[in-house]
């Protein structure tokens, strides 16, 4: 990960000034961040292993019981120029077997009308259905509500139900993989221009997490997506991307039992998401109830 300048120079190539300066500020953060993990070690009062933390992809790891978690996510797109943010925050119910979440989504459409505004809210719940080393199975069931505005395409106008099904497994003390595959279904979904008709999506994902110690991981995720958008006259065209997202996150442990846990991400388009690049950035709160 330790480049000199020279070396960053030679991946950014001969972008446009404005994206090399951005893009140089985001490369020396992500070396910031190991050099800050490699000291860590001296803030923590106690040792607690990273465990649910991925970007793209959902893990199979339920919330501790009387614990709480709260995740922050922003991702910006380079060739789109679009970016994404949610806040979630998980709870179990009242153990690790059942657990409520919800998310709140809020993006940038860049093109053609440059539209900001929060997205349709995810009602989730996950249960844990096999959670014994080294293997984890947690499906989760999704109510989406209807809140993002459809007239500037930042919202369905309609309900809908998604599903994911998580499954990890530890390899060995120093690898772990998760897998994810799962359907969205929304009854009515609407175009900016008023048009409806029932939309269907897939997704599916793969992720090896190496981790140097239980504090710094090194991830590299793929998440691969299929969506319909519906047109004008109400019929229905189907989209895909596709992201490999190679990364880093650690964690800072505080005897009260405050986890922290920043992560810096540089996803990079392949297939139908070809030339496009970006940047994403994670940070999750993880603290007892009481």
């Amino acid at each position: 990960m330790e480049k000199k300048k020279n070396s960053i120079n030679a991946i950014l190539g001969t972008r446009p000034a404005v994206d090399q300066y951005f893009w140089k500020r985001a490369l020396w953060g992500a070396l910031t961040m190991v050099a800050i993990s490699a000291g860590q070690a001296g803030w923590a009062e106690e040792t607690k292993k990273i465990q649910d933390n991925s970007f793209l992809l959902e893990e199979a790891y339920n919330q501790e019981p009387g614990v709480i978690q709260h995740i922050q996510f922003f991702q910006y797109l380079n060739k789109s120029r679009n970016w994404a943010y949610s806040f979630t925050q998980e709870w179990p119910v009242p153990g690790q077997t059942h657990q409520l979440s919800y998310t709140i989504p809020v993006s940038h459409l860049h093109e053609p009308d440059k539209k900001t505004g929060p997205g349709d809210v995810a009602l989730n719940y996950r249960y844990q259905l096999i959670f014994k080393d080294p293997m984890a199975l947690t499906p989760r069931l999704s109510l989406l509500l209807p809140i993002g505005d459809y007239k500037s395409g930042l919202g369905s106008d309609a309900l809908g139900w998604q599903t994911n099904i998580p499954l990890s497994v530890e390899l060995s003390d120093k690898w772990v993989t998760h897998w994810n595959v799962g359907a969205t279904f929304v009854s009515g979904s609407r175009e900016p221009g008023g048009a409806k008709a029932d939309t269907l999506g897939f997704n599916y994902g793969t992720s090896f997490i190496f981790l140097v110690s239980e504090n710094f991981n090194l991830i590299c995720e793929a998440a691969w997506n299929s969506f319909e958008a519906v047109g004008v006259d109400g019929t229905r065209t189907r989209g895909e991307n596709f992201f490999i997202n190679p990364g880093l996150r650690f964690a800072v442990n505080f005897k009260s039992g405050l986890q922290i846990v920043p992560g810096l991400a540089f996803p990079v388009g392949a297939g139908p998401s070809k030339d496009e690049r970006g940047m994403l950035t994670y940070l999750s709160l993880e603290h007892p109830l009481f």
